[in-house]
């Protein structure tokens, strides 16, 4: 068994800690068990689960992994710190504010002999699985993704890497992209900004990211991605799973920490990462 700590107990935190209380049985996942949980809050048990230091989460012996759940600006920080302490690291998406920064977490985490795994659970949902199948064999002709949502908090970063989920999408169903050019609008009396950013496929298809945040915005994706053959304008419902998003991620992470994922789907894995934090960079930089 590896004993695991959660840092940061919000909405992600909560739901790590109920899974590692409840781990799917017989998977990979269910050879993780909770020795605790650090907030920078001074907070009561939590489903019998302890509040322990972050000194104490570092040092202990009994502990092997760190769920990351912390906000964005402060990811970096906590993944290089436990990396050093020679612990396993399981991160919510974004991994850090900056490409450069990424590259040598990754790095260490090589140099060190440890998993560090950034949380991609989008890429898991039923909506997106059925369009990945839908789209196979279609050519692209141009596409555009607009997502609207509530008002971010300063600390969830720059909209490129606080809405990187969106951006995997786009290069996990069309491949490498480049950025063409990006502007932000931000109105920071209303707590309302915009993001647009024109990427380019190898093949050198027009795609369209928008970032749409404020109050009162319903949390939607708008999707209208033009082939050859078809247009599609909606998300397919896909099939629900009876394994839950997050524990899903944790069973994936659980095969990392077992070495039971082929190395080139790690490999291929890290350059999607990578490739999406340097495509954030650049759209900051352009904007």
């Amino acid at each position: 068994m590896l004993g695991s700590v959660v840092v940061g107990l919000g909405i992600a935190g909560c739901v790590r800690l109920r899974e590692l209380l409840a781990p799917l049985p017989a998977s990979a996942a269910d050879k993780l068990t909770i020795k605790g949980f650090v907030s920078r809050r001074s907070l009561e048990d939590q489903q019998g689960v302890k509040q322990i230091s972050m000194t104490e989460a570092l040092s202990r012996d009994d502990i092997q992994v760190a769920f990351i759940c912390t906000e964005n600006t402060n990811h970096e920080e906590h993944i290089r710190q436990f990396l050093e302490a020679g612990r396993h690291v399981c991160v919510e998406y974004p991994m850090t504010l900056s490409y450069a920064s990424a590259v040598d977490l990754w790095d260490l985490a090589q140099e060190k002999g440890l998993v560090l795994h950034e949380e991609h659970i989008e890429l898991l949902t039923p909506d997106f699985k059925q369009l990945k199948k839908d789209i196979v064999g279609k050519t692209l002709e141009e596409g555009t993704l607009h997502f609207t949502g509530g008002s971010l908090k300063p600390d969830f970063g720059f909209p490129s890497f606080s809405g990187i989920a969106r951006l995997t999408w786009l290069v996990d169903l069309f491949g490498n992209l480049t950025v063409t050019s990006a502007s932000l609008v931000e109105e920071k009396e209303k707590k309302y900004m915009k993001m647009t950013a024109h990427l380019l496929t190898q093949q050198q298809k027009p795609l369209t990211w928008i970032e749409e945040r404020g109050p009162g915005l319903g949390r939607v994706k708008h999707v209208n991605f033009r082939f050859q053959d078809v247009t599609i304008t909606e998300l397919p419902a896909g099939q629900r799973e009876p394994v839950g998003l997050f524990m899903q991620d944790m069973v994936l992470f659980g095969k990392k920490l077992q070495e039971d994922v082929p190395a080139e789907e790690l490999q291929a894995e890290k350059n999607r990462i990578l490739h999406c934090l340097e495509l954030a960079d650049r759209i900051r930089q352009l904007s």
